[in-house]
């Protein structure tokens, strides 16, 4: 039997990032994912996410900066427009904003206070109460586009990229890992000197038992698309953080939102979905939350209709802290609890995920699987 060198196992963004990190080291790889191209099923469809630049912490500021860099190189090797320059605007009552604003021009990254007046005069489809934090640099990123320019840039320097391939159980041997695997009807057994675990909500069901694992907690996330009412309105990325007082009361968590070419506008809650199995979601939002969206729409987005819209279905898979897990365990080298922010830094995480595979550096504490007290969970 063929000892493989790395193997991927999750095709999303964190896997495909992964794949085209190791293959540009001149390393072997193989990547498996259990369903097909663009399926719908986990965290890394649609064509827009924000690339939110509103960070203070220094390694998440300095992953942005690279994250930056990355996307670029992304878009000049494969030929494809990932990144929409559109800007970033976040408003409300969140405190850190000066922090951040303070952080990004450390790093050499673009942000200025507007007033009120100021923000609603370039942005009216959206309604300003505070002064906004406009970040240029940020803007929205394409995963629709991005996974499979990861995936062809991996295979052209030699990766092989394995779609419909389900791993059915996981083992750590002395040297390696053994996978046994699905495909087409038929099993199959695998050993590797090392595998990379990025199968997103899946992560507890694969690893529950193998490797002690943070707490993460996943849920059915339902933002959706509202129609546009003002053809002429500028849209940029937006978040927004609910203030005090009976007017926010309906507010389920902050608000995040962008504009997506043919589809509307995109706004949802940042992570109070229901908690799920990710093989038995059944994509249905839940009314209360919808109907709370669209207030919100009411109040705050003049330029959408708010009764109008069109119904997203995602997955979070979140840590305690909100932080992600980037970390090696013997031949397992995890990434997980992305939780709901951590499409933005892709590229970088996967060379990070390259850096632990093949031993060239190490992730940032605040990402150790460790930093919790642990536990063996189970599916």
């Amino acid at each position: 039997m063929r000892t493989l060198d790395t193997v991927i196992i999750g095709g999303g963004a964190m896997g495909s990032a992964a794949a085209w990190a190791v293959a540009r080291r001149g390393r072997d790889v193989t990547l498996l994912e259990q369903f097909g191209p663009g399926h719908r099923i986990g965290a890394s469809h649609g064509t827009t996410r924000n690339f939110n630049p509103g960070y203070a912490d220094p390694d998440y500021v300095a992953m942005l900066a690279e994250s930056a860099r990355l996307w670029n190189e992304l878009e000049a090797d494969s030929g494809e427009r990932l990144l929409a320059r559109t800007g970033v605007v976040n408003h409300g009552s969140d405190p850190r904003l000066p922090e951040v604003r303070n952080a990004l021009l450390s790093a050499g990254l673009r942000a200025e206070f507007l007033s009120v007046e100021e923000a609603a005069e370039r942005w009216r489809g959206i309604r300003f109460e505070t002064r906004v934090l406009h970040m240029p640099d940020g803007g929205q990123l394409n995963p629709d586009a991005a996974l499979p320019a990861m995936q062809r840039l991996a295979a052209g320097l030699g990766a092989e990229i394995r779609h419909h391939v389900k791993v059915l159980e996981l083992s750590v041997l002395d040297d390696g890992v053994r996978l046994t695997i699905e495909s087409g009807g038929r099993t199959e057994v695998l050993t590797a000197r090392q595998a990379v675990v990025t199968v997103g909500g899946w992560t507890t069901k694969l690893l529950g038992g193998v490797a002690p694992l943070p707490r993460l907690t996943v849920t059915q996330e339902q933002p959706a698309h509202f129609a546009i009412a003002d053809d002429g309105a500028r849209w940029p990325g937006f978040n927004h953080t609910p203030g005090s007082g009976d007017a926010y009361a309906y507010w389920r968590s902050p608000v995040y939102g962008m504009q997506t070419p043919g589809e509307g506008i995109k706004a949802g809650w940042h992570g109070v979905g229901p908690i799920v199995d990710p093989d038995r979601r059944t994509f249905t939002p839940e009314p209360g939350q919808r109907a709370a969206l669209q207030r919100y729409a009411r109040d705050w987005l003049p330029g959408v209709d708010a009764d109008s819209l069109t119904d997203i279905s995602c997955t979070y898979t979140t840590t305690q802290d909100e932080n992600f897990i980037l970390d090696r365990i013997g031949p397992l080298v995890i990434g997980a609890g992305f939780s709901g922010h951590g499409f933005k830094f892709t590229p970088a995480v996967g060379r990070i995920l390259a850096d632990l595979a093949t031993g060239a550096g190490r992730a940032p504490a605040i990402f150790s699987a460790s930093r919790f007290p642990t536990s063996r969970q189970r599916p």
